[in-house]
């Protein structure tokens, strides 16, 4: 059930002919009161004929009108209006009902405290079978204006008692953290206009995908514009930006005027001071283009930032604790994001999806400790400005990582009891791992073109067994097993051993809740192993896989007991 509290008019006998007229497309139907304060001699303009709109206005306004004259300053924004809507799978709930509903919403919000006799008029309208409109007049019987601040949030409690009570779709606690829902004027204009969403959704999407481009809030501003999007900037005497604006083009009033819309009133966490918190946290780093000798790709990079968040999510704990992990979550969402422009064409649909539906969860009523996330937002610029795309292995491993690091963000929030952001992270979830599983295609394909011979197989089995024995049986009956076998083989010849790979990296993600184990450990392997070991006896084991004899250098050993090798097949030394 949801109340949405519209913003404090002055014309009530205005709001009364929308109520008891046809509606903008003929759908009120049968319009009567059902419930008020002092229902005794109350006109209703739907049930008794002698009755008028101006009658009922007159009576609502009365207390307004007594006041006016007392104090001579006439009250301008004395209409309280609030339309309370029941889920579209609801039951059908009576006029009795919905009277009952009415009077609870009027108490938590002020209008109409508990056994208070002089408190303000009101009446609740029904025109559809499933929502009602309160209409309150703001001027008690004594002339006191009623306490209203934060009506909104005690509406909301009330609507989720209400829910539970009657039997109703339970939604989740508000928490002050959502963006404002578009106005009725807002939605009308976009399909007017032909645009799929209003200007502050349109805005908030423009500005998210620009912050990964930015270092500052002066060079997000630029980069924004750049972007054809309006931007009015607020500044002090001496030049320092103190607040921003932003417009959508052809978004104009009824006077052919731009409208601009504050970055708070765009969303919570994309006003000044929160953007230039993340922007300039990070460290003043070199731009990516001019580092050289850099063992991994950007992608690569970025993988290896997930870990710290991955701790910062797992070992939480007291606000320090909360606050850096807040912050890490803010930043993956930034990283995400990064990831949707730079990805393949076939996969950029479901991570644009996946950011989009992330962005909720990107903020709470926890306060982040920005800086915390340095290492995080630094790949994620690296990957916005790096020149080459990824490849398909490091591609999947990041997507992989990603996946995991949302895992953890659920799992986070969900401790804290952030009902809707942990829900966001469950629907970019869905797309992450969509993403995840079409990443993998390719580099599945490919590796299961390069299997090791059956004993090496065997062989690396009896490692699985080993090292994690509890998952070894949904590891080996994996369809993604050989692909596994394949990456593990080819880590051993580069001098790493199977053993201690399966066991560090069951060790970086559990294994209980992945659907396919043996896929979750291929992209985890084959990103740690991307390295060979340098050392004397690696260099001579690659030496046996590719050539089948031994290095020149050194005296050789004597015939020892001899097994294939995993990689290749070949007959050559045991491993020690």
């Amino acid at each position: 059930m949801i109340a949405a509290i519209k913003p404090a008019g002055s014309n009530t006998r205005g709001l009364l002919a929308y109520l008891y007229g046809p509606g903008r497309q003929d759908e009120h139907l049968d319009p009567h009161i059902v419930t008020g304060f002092a229902m005794l001699g109350m006109p209703d303009p739907g049930r008794d004929e002698n009755a008028t709109l101006t009658k009922l206005a007159r009576y609502l306004d009365e207390p307004v009108r007594l006041r006016n004259s007392e104090f001579g300053q006439p009250v301008t924004d004395h209409v309280w209006h609030c339309p309370v809507r029941a889920a579209p799978t609801d039951r059908y709930l009576s006029d009795a009902e919905w009277g009952e509903i009415a009077q609870r919403i009027v108490e938590a919000a002020g209008i109409a405290p508990p056994g208070d006799d002089l408190a303000c008029r009101w009446i609740a309208v029904r025109h559809a079978d499933d929502h009602i409109h309160i209409l309150a007049t703001t001027v008690r019987e004594d002339g006191r204006r009623p306490k209203l601040h934060d009506s909104g949030l005690r509406v909301g409690d009330a609507c989720r008692e209400i829910e539970k009570d009657y039997g109703l779709r339970q939604l989740k606690k508000g928490d002050r953290t959502g963006t404002r829902r578009p106005s009725q004027a807002e939605m009308h204009k976009a399909k007017r206009l032909g645009w799929e969403v209003p200007s502050p959704e349109w805005l908030e999407a423009r500005i998210r995908a620009a912050i990964p481009h930015a270092s500052s809030a002066e060079e997000l501003l630029a980069y924004l514009e750049a972007d054809s999007i309006l931007i009015k900037a607020k500044r002090g005497p001496s030049g320092d930006l103190l607040g921003y604006a932003a417009g959508r083009p052809g978004d104009v009033n009824d006077k052919g005027e731009q409208i601009y819309h504050p970055g708070k009133r765009i969303a919570p966490d994309l006003t000044l001071p929160k953007l230039k918190a993340r922007l300039e946290a990070v460290v003043p780093e070199e731009h990516p283009t001019a580092r050289r000798n850099k063992p991994a790709t950007p992608w690569q990079q970025a993988t290896d930032a997930l870990d710290p968040l991955h701790t910062a999510l797992t070992e939480a704990d007291g606000d320090s604790g909360d606050a850096r992990a807040q912050a890490h979550v803010a930043a993956l969402g930034e990283l995400i994001e990064a990831t949707a422009q730079r990805a393949p064409a076939d996969l950029r649909a479901e991570l644009q999806a996946a950011s989009k539906a992330f962005a909720r969860a990107q903020r709470s009523q926890i306060r982040a400790e920005d800086r915390a996330a340095d290492a995080l937002r630094v790949a994620t610029r690296d990957i916005i400005h790096t020149a080459t795309g990824p490849d398909g292995s490091a591609l999947a491993a990041l997507v992989a990582a990603l996946v995991w690091s949302a895992i953890l963000s659920r799992r986070w929030h969900e401790a804290r009891q952030h009902a809707h952001q942990a829900d966001a992270v469950g629907q970019a979830l869905h797309h992450l791992q969509a993403a995840a599983d079409h990443a993998m295609g390719p580099v599945l394909t490919e590796l299961e073109r390069r299997l090791p011979k059956e004993q090496a197989r065997l062989t690396l089995a009896s490692d699985v067994r080993a090292a994690v024995p509890d998952h070894a049986a949904r590891i080996l009956a994996d369809p993604s097993w050989s692909a596994l076998a394949t990456v593990l083989a080819e880590a051993e010849a580069r001098g790493h051993k199977p053993h201690q790979l399966l066991t560090e990296a069951a060790a970086q993600r559990e294994l209980d809740t992945a659907r396919r184990p043996a896929r979750v450990l291929i992209t985890r392997i084959q990103h740690t192993s991307r390295n060979p070991v340098r050392s004397r006896v690696a260099e001579a084991a690659r030496r046996r896989t590719t050539t089948g004899t031994w290095p020149d250098s050194g005296p050789t050993p004597a015939p020892q007991p001899t097994t294939p090798s995993p990689a290749s097949g070949r007959t050559s030394h045991p491993r020690r």
